[in-house]
């Protein structure tokens, strides 16, 4: 068949979707995708291989969707589901039950890390370990086209075997990879389906006509005897694997084994690894072939189950030292999971066993490449290679890791461009849309991975894109690129993008600047680079040429011009017409309108390139923008500052808090500078109705009202006048963060004060951000210097008053325009000196939880929302366990008060016994105060423990944040005026 160009995902939706008649989904990244797909191909009626359209049912958690898949295989149907990490472990009771009845069903995993000290939504093994004892045959590909091959290998080898298989795939580097790949045709699928199989299951469901019982509960005296009578099932299993994957080669003629040998056939050092990571072994091994050493790698595609027989004899019979590289991490152990398989299996078979040990790589999708397998080669080569040895990270505080050597592994017949863009400007789907241009149009070879900020739109993107003569199957980033793009000039203020271009390369600047003023606006490191690599640098206007063609914001398909012009990768009006028929197909549906647009934008990339005039000496002083402004503390600045920069690769493991504890309030210090337009203000104009306020997803506007003399040192031209309200008095002012706001013009749409003499204005309007940001900034630091307004006497449920209160959430990492994080914001305001946030896994925990940088934020006391995450399905409940807590605590600290009497004085001990609201929580915080200072330096264990439960006495505010746009909140009441309404949920709706 002719290639197809797809990424992991939908290269194994293609094959699961035709090999099934009930899928059950409940999406959850990254494997969201093969669900998403499998639905709307359902929604447009499209048949499986049996010709019936499958049914394709969302269910309301992966629990639930593991019990559905678990019906569906008792009634004798093809049935299969998606998920990853937490969501795999979710489903394991119902994946007990299915293994132990014997029955076919497949999952499909991208797998991902565990939620453990913090939540990682990156690929590596950890949940595939979580899930080994369950009885699922476990089988593991390596990239795209194993990944489609081994999904049909899973569904047609659980009929034959009787059992269920999980696949799996590495979550985003195989499965949002992009390659190239020759498609498992329907006829194929057919000559490989074993029919017969499906008629003896069918035979198998339950029905009223021939009724059965499956799934009773059993007592002592049969259980064991019952639970090992499945065992000729697993035993035979290895060998329906070998059997259906020696079918398959007939077939197709691409082969597959179980265990795969590559290398010397001599070798004394080998590795042994699974999944994508093998690829990068793999490249190692031919690098050191060459150089005559006698090395090899051993790649398990079969993990469960462990057949040890086929797995041995996979080895030469010279190995003398065998290093297992595990993607997880298995505390405690004695080694990981796959050593601990190959560790057995060589005890099981006697006699002289080869120096073992084991080590991990790769977990969360942390770069694995060719050079850290050649450092693992180089550490079997000692007489006692350490065991439990880590490579890719620098670990300065147990001494785990490994050095490697800095060896280039890149093709130098290919195309290798990397391209720096923002979130949700259109970047990535451009680039997916030159992925499969060139690699369906054109003989070569092509490949896309893309590397995603876990934050939402608005944050940074990179592209890498290789394209060549020859294959590639490289699952690491570009080290050496012979293109750069940079789709954001605020990058190069902030980023070192340059240092992946190798020397002579093309780099193609999006700049909002004229050509004959780019260089001089370039920071001094900037210029430095473009000069010490002779970089030949082109520059284009996206943003003013997508205004120009109407579609403001969108400059992809004219950076995607661009590209293919300095690129030639094809001949330019070849290149114009694929990209246009790439268009034809994506918006097509849009109408004739949006597709001219588009047609003119294309034809404005390739005329608009311009190359930039270098003068071949520095002429700027500009330095880069720190990543970390304000004077942030020293774990901020030298933890978390790497980090904003994408350099936490570089740092060691003592950089890092054990469990996982960070400070709040990180994200003030993080100029993101993403806006292209800002609003400004015209106090003038102003109604003072705080509705901007109250609507801006990223509290980068804020009010207050202050006394005049407090404007005294004011700098000039600091905006404010004077204030409308009766109960207070003093001068308004507003301001704006230019380097915070993602530019989503909300404040502006909502804005109802007009200017009588020029209608088109309002209070708010947009302006360039480059053109301003200046003055604002300095406008924006004096106001924060401003006293707050005064809480007391505001009326807080109305938007004019709220307005005034100071926000402590600012500045998250959400979509510009989201309209979950206004009512966060809102919430922080109205209680965030003693709120406590249970959160939901979803949206709110990557805008309100994701490093490097955190928008819950503290007051000037310290004082601020506390916030914690446990997983999606039991965010109620975590809840729920805080308020008990905290009540539990509190009902302690009035027991031991009594205790203290004497000390306390009788006033103080009746006013900390005495319950209290929200109304009085200063009051409260005063009491707990003098209740430290009178018990201070008490030697008495009562003491200390009243202490440490003092803070208990304080009304605190536990609220429940839902994790995505429908994500219910609500406060469970605590102790106060309503104490007998505790847990009662105070509704206010869903996230809009």
């Amino acid at each position: 068949m002719r290639p197809i160009t797809v990424d992991g995902n939908e290269a194994v939706a293609r094959v699961a979707y035709r090999l099934s008649e009930v899928v059950a989904i409940y999406p959850i990244t990254p494997s969201s995708p093969m669900a998403e797909l499998c639905d709307e191909w359902a929604a447009k009626g499209e048949p499986n291989l049996l010709g019936l359209v499958p049914k394709v049912v969302e269910m309301q958690s992966e629990g639930g969707a593991a019990g559905a898949l678990h019906g569906a295989l008792q009634e004798g149907v093809l049935a299969t589901t998606f998920t990853a990490s937490q969501g795999l472990l979710l489903m394991i009771p119902d994946m007990y039950k299915i293994a132990g009845q014997a029955l076919p069903g497949v999952i499909h995993v991208a797998a991902r890390a565990l939620a453990t000290h913090a939540l990682s939504i990156f690929g590596d093994h950890q949940d595939l370990y979580a899930v080994r004892p369950t009885g699922w045959a476990i089988l593991v590909s390596d990239s795209v086209q194993a990944a489609q091959d081994l999904a049909g290998i899973a569904h047609i080898t659980a009929l034959k075997a009787s059992l269920p298989v999980l696949h799996a795939m590495d979550g985003f580097r195989t499965s949002h990879e992009v390659q190239k790949i020759v498609p498992l045709s329907d006829r194929e699928l057919k000559a490989l389906f074993p029919f017969g199989a499906l008629e003896a299951y069918r035979r198998r469901a339950l029905t009223p006509e021939a009724p059965v019982i499956r799934g009773t509960a059993q007592n002592p005296d049969h259980y064991f005897q019952n639970r090992e009578a499945i065992n000729p099932y697993y035993l035979r299993l290895p060998e329906v694997v070998a059997e259906v994957m020696e079918h398959f080669s007939q077939v197709t003629g691409r082969r597959y084994a179980p265990y795969e040998y590559f290398g010397h056939q001599e070798a004394e050092r080998v590795v042994v690894v699974m999944g994508s990571g093998s690829l990068a072994v793999e490249e190692a091994v031919e690098h050191l072939l060459k150089r005559g050493e006698r090395v090899g790698m051993v790649r398990v595609r079969l993990y469960r189950p462990f057949h040890a027989e086929g797995f041995l004899a996979a080895f030469p019979k010279t190995v003398r030292k065998v290093a297992v590289l595990d993607r997880g991490k298995e505390p405690g152990a004695i080694g990981e999971p796959l050593f601990q398989e190959v560790a057995a299996a060589f005890a099981l078979r006697g006699g002289e066993v080869p120096l073992l040990v084991g080590g991990r790589y790769g977990l969360s999708s942390k770069e694995f490449t060719p050079a850290m397998a050649l450092g693992v080669y180089e550490e079997l080569k000692k007489d006692r290679p350490r065991h439990g040895f880590t490579v890719g990270i620098v670990d300065d505080v147990t001494g785990t890791s490994l050095s490697y050597p800095q060896v280039d592994f890149e093709d130098p017949a290919s195309v290798r461009a990397v391209f720096f863009a923002l979130g949700a400007d259109g970047t990535v789907s451009a680039n997916k849309n030159t992925i499969k241009i060139i690699g369906e149009e054109t003989p070569l070879y092509a490949q896309g991975y893309f590397v995603y900020d876990s934050k939402k739109s608005g944050s940074r993107t990179v592209s890498h894109l290789r394209f060549g003569p020859n294959p590639l199957d490289k699952p690491y980033l570009i080290q050496k690129a012979s293109f750069v793009g940079i789709h954001q000039w605020s990058f190069l203020e902030r980023l070192p993008m340059l240092e992946v271009a190798e020397e002579g390369a093309a780099v193609l600047i999006n700049s909002p600047y004229p050509r004959e003023e780019v260089w001089d606006r370039l920071p001094r490191p900037v210029q430095e680079e473009i000069l010490r690599k002779k970089l030949r640098v082109y520059v284009v206007n996206a943003y003013e040429l997508a205004r120009k063609v109407g579609l403001p914001g969108r400059i992809n398909v004219i950076m995607q011009a661009a590209f293919f012009k300095l690129s030639g990768v094809l001949p330019e009006e070849e290149a114009k017409a694929r990209i246009k028929k790439a268009i034809e197909k994506t918006y097509g549906k849009r109408g004739k309108t949006v597709l001219e647009k588009n047609f003119q934008a294309v034809e404005l990339g390739f005329e608009a390139v311009e190359p930039l005039p270098i003068p071949g000496r520095i002429t700027s002083e500009k330095e880069r923008v720190p990543p970390m402004v304000d004077h942030p503390p020293t774990f901020v600045r030298e933890v978390l500052g790497p980090i904003a920069l994408g350099l936490g690769d570089t740092l060691p493991v003592s950089a890092f808090p054990p469990d996982g504890t960070y400070p709040t309030g990180t994200a003030r210090y993080e100029k993101r500078g993403i806006a292209e337009f800002i609003p400004t203000w015209d106090p003038q104009v102003c109604v003072q109705c705080g509705k901007c306020v109250l609507v801006c997803p990223h509290a980068v506007i804020r009010a207050k009202v202050v006394p005049e003399e407090a404007l005294a040192q004011a700098p000039e031209g600091f905006p404010h006048r004077k204030a409308m309200w009766k109960e207070l008095s003093g001068e308004f002012t507003l301001a704006i963060s230019p380097d915070d706001c993602t530019g989503c013009s909300l404040c502006v749409e909502v804005c109802p004060a007009k200017d009588k003499q020029n209608p088109s204005r309002k209070a708010l309007n947009l302006a360039p951000r480059l053109e301003v940001r200046e003055a604002m900034n300095r406008h924006w630091d004096f106001f924060l210097s401003l006293p707050e307004t005064p809480r007391s006497g505001l009326k807080l449920h109305t938007v004019k008053d709220v307005q005034l209160l100071e926000p402590l959430f600012e500045f998250p990492g959400a979509c510009a325009g989201c309209g979950e994080t206004p009512y966060l914001r809102l919430l922080s305001q109205l209680f965030g000196d003693r709120l406590i946030v249970a959160n939901a896994t979803g949206c709110s925990s990557i805008y309100g939880g994701n490093l490097p940088t955190t928008p819950w934020s503290k007051n000037k006391e310290g004082r601020g929302p506390a916030w914690a995450n446990s997983l999606f399905e039991d965010n109620a409940e975590f809840g729920l366990g805080m308020r008990l807590a905290l009540d539990k605590k509190a009902e302690y600290a009035r027991e031991l008060l009594r205790a203290f009497q004497g000390i306390l004085g009788q006033e103080l001990l009746e006013r900390l016994l005495s319950e209290e609201g929200p109304e009085g929580v200063e009051k409260r915080r005063r009491d707990v105060a003098l209740l430290r200072e009178r018990l201070k330096g008490l030697d008495d264990p009562k003491a200390r423990d009243l202490l440490a439960v003092a803070d208990a006495l304080i009304p605190h505010s536990v609220w429940i944040v839902g994790g995505g746009w429908l994500g219910l909140r609500y406060r469970l009441r605590g102790p106060g005026p309503r104490a007998g309404q505790r847990g009662q949920r105070e509704g206010v709706g869903p996230g809009y």
